[in-house]
């Protein structure tokens, strides 16, 4: 049993989304994003209870609108052209789950082996896509979806169809679903691609008020106590959701919006920033929901308030890892000069200049802030540097065989049976057979061969076997240096805006990431391995510096983590990069510390981990030149921090992937 929509305590926003969606499917969906228990499935699935009514054609496995060719399967066009009467049926809006593990056969659909079988005819068996049509499609954890789902999501969700072609069957249908999505930002971002898709986005946190959370308690414990009487107990407060929602959809072809709010909503997406023209569309749509749900027939400024509290969010630029939020007093200043205008007011067309204007004085003042120094070794917090794009590097998916995994950055076509199921191809003399695919190539052919006691006969051209596939992202090892002499020269500002800059290269390929830090006696691991770049930024933010420089106990922490990560997952691909002046001067052994470090470099070098050595010193007269014999000790790509952003070093970075 479900547990009640309107018995969900709190999060406001996320309930309203889910409602607007359900009362008008073309806003184009919702993405939910925030921490684990905060009710993001629950919520979605309980909205299933309060999905009105659809008129579909009975029978029909697309859910085909009955009143619309528009909207109908091939077998529905057909009987419509012929003139017949298409039975009709209603039922509620569906939530149709896709697994993150569903294979693009399940999603988009393949042929029916059943009927191949017995009938010798290639028909159509629908997928995830046919049975969400006009319906929810609900992804939980969409983050952490295969991207090649995704790319099929995009074209069916961009389209409204999805069309088949494969295994000798070519299919199309329609495939209009509103696009549900959940995570949890620590797992992982998502494609950019498919974050515009989604019409509304809305972040939940747990609730901070202690009332609250006791309520959230008591109505769960009574739920798993008893859930038919404490559904009975919210049916009353449904059924006037319900209500609401219904009334809605019907009052929606009624509303109007004004000339006048429609400009205000093109203003409002130009002053925040937002690229392209689909965040203006949906506003206008979500604003007119709303007036709808308030049971208006007119849209007031204060819908369009709201509509750009959903819309806008996730499509405006922000900085890197910035939570998707907006700008509330600039919200309301737009607003302000709206209801207020002034004849000395400044024309739409010059406001993005003097943004500029106002930006680059800011980058100026920024830079001679830079260009100070602020020598010191007590422990002290440094603000991030300059944060700037490392020069894309697309390496191309890996078409060789390998036995091993071991990938760079790519997506690597394995021979072993490990890896994802992609595909199949006709069988080449591997043990991995794909069943599936071979039973769909004989099927059609069953009526014309002798079975002779076998339910399938199968030839051997009939035999395909898996492609499997497996993205090998890296783990990057970053090896800090927190000690008191990164405050000189504003080092560890510096080094702070470079591993910012490294991490949004990493959030782009979807590489884990682990931190370790070392300054006085030892070395510690503030971050290990995770997917989560958004908590790596937190964390280089929050770093203070102070005390002396034990580099070999650095080394010696990431070169102990690697090992465990190659021992839980040998194709394990790590990329070792040490930010610091190497200026060792403290060691765990009584060694000399220089000659230690040294030594730990020589290991690494043997053991063939791939290196970076990112020197902050700055050149002058007392450059000792101590982190340029470490990386040659290491076998690393070597570069000064202020040639980050140079030619040179993207050449080395790419040798350092494998590029």
């Amino acid at each position: 049993m479900q547990y009640p929509f309107t018995a969900i305590v709190g999060q406001e926003l996320m309930k309203k989304a889910l409602i607007l969606n359900a009362i008008n499917p073309k806003i184009g969906g919702v993405l939910i994003r925030g921490e684990k228990g905060t009710a993001k499935s629950t919520a979605v699935r309980a909205l299933a209870e309060l999905l009105p009514q659809i008129k579909v054609v009975d029978g029909c496995p697309f859910n085909c609108n009955p009143d619309d060719p528009r909207e109908m399967c091939p077998y529905c066009i057909e009987k419509w052209e012929r003139g017949e009467k298409l039975p009709v049926a209603y039922r509620r809006m569906k939530v149709v789950d896709l697994p993150i593990s569903a294979t693009e056969d399940r999603v988009v659909g393949t042929i029916d082996i059943e009927a191949a079988i017995k009938k010798g005819e290639k028909t159509f068996e629908p997928g995830i896509l046919a049975e969400a049509n006009r319906g929810i499609l609900y992804v939980d954890e969409v983050n952490l979806l295969d991207d090649q789902i995704v790319d099929i999501l995009l074209d069916s969700a961009a389209m409204g169809i999805n069309i088949v072609e494969r295994e000798g069957v070519s299919f199309t249908h329609p495939a209009n679903f509103i696009l549900v999505g959940t995570m949890n930002p620590e797992e992982g971002e998502l494609r950019p691609q498919l974050l515009d898709r989604f019409g509304l986005s809305v972040t939940v946190q747990s609730e901070k008020d202690p009332e609250a959370r006791v309520e959230i308690i008591k109505n769960r414990l009574e739920f798993e106590k008893n859930p038919e009487e404490f559904t009975k107990k919210w049916e009353p407060r449904q059924k006037e959701l319900r209500d609401k929602i219904q009334k809605a959809k019907e009052l929606l072809p009624k509303i109007s919006i004004k000339e006048e709010l429609v400009e205000l909503i093109a203003r409002i997406c130009t002053e925040m920033g937002v690229d392209g023209h689909r965040a203006d569309i949906t506003m206008v749509k979500t604003a007119v929901t709303i007036a709808a749900y308030k049971g208006r027939t007119e849209v007031e400024e204060e819908d369009v308030k709201e509509a750009a509290e959903l819309v806008l969010p996730h499509r405006m630029r922000k900085k890197p890892f910035q939570q998707p939020e907006i700008d509330q007093q600039k919200l309301n200043q737009i607003l302000n000069q709206t209801k207020k205008p002034s004849k000395n007011s400044t024309s739409l067309s010059q406001r993005p200049r003097e943004s500029t204007e106002q930006k680059q004085q800011g980058e100026k003042q920024q830079k001679s802030e830079d260009d100070e120094e602020a020598p010191g070794t007590k422990e002290q917090k440094a603000p991030i540097g300059e944060i700037f794009t490392v020069k894309p590097i697309k390496l191309h998916q890996d078409r060789i065989k390998r036995t091993k995994g071991r990938g760079r950055r790519a997506k690597t076509l394995l021979k072993a049976k490990r890896g994802r199921y992609v595909k199949s191809r006709i069988w080449a003399g591997s043990t991995d057979i794909a069943f599936d695919a071979t039973l769909r190539a004989a099927a059609p052919f069953q009526k014309l061969r002798r079975r002779e006691g076998v339910a399938v006969a199968i030839e051997k051209w009939d035999i395909k076997e898996k492609i499997r596939q497996k993205k090998i992202g890296n783990l990057i090892i970053f090896v800090v240096d927190g000690s008191g002499s990164m405050n000189a020269d504003e080092r560890m500002k510096a080094a702070k805006g470079a591993v910012i800059s490294l991490l949004m290269d990493a959030y782009q390929k979807r590489d884990r990431i682990a931190l370790v830090v070392f300054k006085g006696n030892t070395a510690y691991t503030v971050l290990p391995p995770t997917s989560s770049v958004e908590l790596a930024y937190k964390l280089m933010e929050e770093l203070p510096t102070g005390g002396r420089t034990p580099l070999a106990e650095g080394l010696k922490k990431a070169l102990e983590l690697i090992e465990i990560e190659e021992a839980k997952n040998p194709d394990t691909y790590p990329l070792l990069i040490l930010i610091s002046d190497g200026r060792a001067n403290a060691a765990g052994s009584g060694k000399n510390p220089i000659q230690e470090a040294e030594e730990v470099a020589c290991l690494i070098k043997e053991k063939g981990i791939k290196s970076l050595v990112i020197d902050v010193e700055k050149d002058g007269f007392m450059n000792f030149g101590l982190a340029r014999k470490i990386a040659e000790r290491m076998g690393a790509q070597y570069a000064k921090i202020e040639d980050l952003k140079e030619q040179k070093i993207i050449e080395a970075v790419k040798d350092f992937v494998g590029g």
